[in-house]
C-alpha cells in the first residue's frame, strides 16, 4: 500500500484488517488498565496513583522514572504480565519486535521501566504512563481531549553504541530519519536554503515540546510551498513516524493534524551543525506547526519528542521543569539522567 493511502486510512491493508479483526476479541490496553487498577494494594496506590489533574501527568523526559514503581520489582508477576500487555497493546503489532529490542538495549527489558496511574479507570478520566530510559508513553482512553497520545510523548534508542556511527547501525528508529532525508534530497537549492538551519530547538525536558502559536515564529520550509511530489514524500515521513503506534493513536494523531490545518500547515527543518560524520544525511530534523512538534535528534543517538494538540501554542504547566522534585505524600519524582 502506498504511504498516502496509509495516511488516508491509518491502516495496513489486509494485514491490518486481520489484526483489527483479532483485536475485537481481545481486551484493549484501556480495559487492561482497569483490570490492573483493581489489583493494586493500598501501598502500591500510595506510591504510583495520582489525581488526574496532577501536573506530573504532562511531564516528558528523555530518561526518567515518574515514580519508584519499577515494573520488575514493585509488582507481582500477574501485574507485570498486565503491564506488558498494556504497553505492547499501545503499539503496532508489526513493530513489537524492534520495540522489544529498544526496551532490552536501553533498560534490560520492560521490567526496568516505571509506571504511574492518574485518575481512576471507569470514571472517564484516567491515564496510565510508562517512563524510563528513552520512554514517556501514555494510555489514556481518550480522557485527554484534543491531544494525540494523551499528551506529549518521548521515544528513542541507543543502537550499537552511545555515540552512534553516521549510519546508526542497530537503531530501531533510524529508518524515520532516512525517510525525512528523502524529502531534503527532493528539494531544490532555494528550498534547501530555507529548510537547512544551524541548530533546532534545545532538548530541555518538557519545555522541548512547547508549541509556538504564531506560525511566523516557526522557521523552516513550509510544506504548503512544496510541489505535489515533495508533499507526498512528507506524507511518507508522517506514515513512518506513526508506524510504531496502534491504529487508534495513529488515527487520532492524523485527525488532529487535519483539523488544525493539515500537512500543509507544517514546516520542515534540518540542522546543519549536528551532522554526524558530515555526510549530508541530516541527523537532527523536525516537523512543526502551532499545533504540533515532532523533533527527531539523532546525535549522539536517537531522541524524539512529540506533541500534537488541538489548541495552538500549548505550553507545559508552570510547575513542570526539567529537574527533580517531590510528589505528594513525599513521593520522589524522578529526574533526567544520562540520555
Amino acid at each position: 500500500m502506498h504511504r498516502r493511502e496509509f495516511l488516508q486510512t491509518a491502516a495496513f491493508g489486509a494485514t491490518a484488517f486481520a489484526v483489527g479483526e483479532a483485536s475485537q476479541s481481545k481486551p484493549t490496553s484501556e480495559t487492561l488498565v482497569a483490570q490492573f487498577y483493581s489489583t493494586l494494594s493500598d501501598d502500591q496506590k500510595t506510591t504510583m496513583h495520582f489525581d488526574f489533574d496532577d501536573p506530573l501527568r504532562s511531564r516528558v523526559e528523555n530518561n526518567w522514572h515518574i515514580t519508584p514503581a519499577r515494573i520488575g520489582q514493585f509488582f507481582n508477576r500477574d501485574q507485570q504480565a498486565l503491564i506488558q500487555d498494556i504497553f505492547f497493546g499501545m503499539h503496532n503489532p508489526e513493530f513489537h519486535k524492534p520495540l522489544a529490542r529498544h526496551l532490552r538495549d536501553d533498560a534490560g527489558g520492560l521490567e526496568g521501566y516505571s509506571v504511574a496511574l492518574f485518575g481512576e479507570p471507569g470514571t472517564g478520566k484516567f491515564e496510565f504512563v510508562v517512563t524510563g530510559r528513552h520512554m514517556t508513553a501514555r494510555c489514556d482512553g481518550d480522557s485527554v481531549d484534543g491531544a494525540a497520545f494523551g499528551g506529549p510523548i518521548f521515544y528513542g534508542h541507543e543502537g550499537d553504541r552511545f555515540v552512534e556511527l553516521p549510519t546508526h547501525p542497530g537503531n530501531v528508529y533510524w529508518f524515520q530519519a532516512l525517510r525525512a532525508n528523502e524529502v531534503f534530497q527532493a528539494l531544490d537549492g532555494k528550498q534547501r536554503a530555507v529548510a537547512l538551519r544551524d541548530r533546532l530547538r534545545r532538548e530541555t525536558g518538557t519545555s522541548t515540546v512547547a508549541l509556538r502559536a504564531n506560525p511566523d515564529e516557526i522557521a523552516g520550509l513550509p510544506v504548503a510551498d512544496m510541489s505535489r511530489d515533495q508533499r507526498e514524500l512528507v506524507d511518507n515521513v508522517l506514515a513512518d513516524l506513526l508506524l510504531p503506534f496502534r491504529e487508534a493513536d495513529r488515527n487520532e494523531a492524523m485527525n488532529l493534524i487535519r483539523e488544525t490545518g493539515g500537512v500543509e500547515s507544517l514546516k520542515m527543518s534540518f540542522s546543519a551543525s549536528q551532522d554526524t560524520g558530515n555526510d549530508g544525511v541530516w541527523d537532527v530534523w523536525e516537523l512543526e506547526s502551532p499545533n504540533m512538534v515532532w523533533h527527531f535528534r539523532g546525535a549522539p543517538h536517537v531522541h524524539t519528542y512529540v506533541n500534537i494538540q488541538r489548541e495552538a501554542g500549548w505550553q507545559p504547566p508552570d510547575s513542570l521543569g526539567g529537574g527533580r522534585g517531590t510528589g505528594r505524600m513525599g513521593r520522589r519524582r524522578g529526574g533526567s539522567s544520562r540520555g
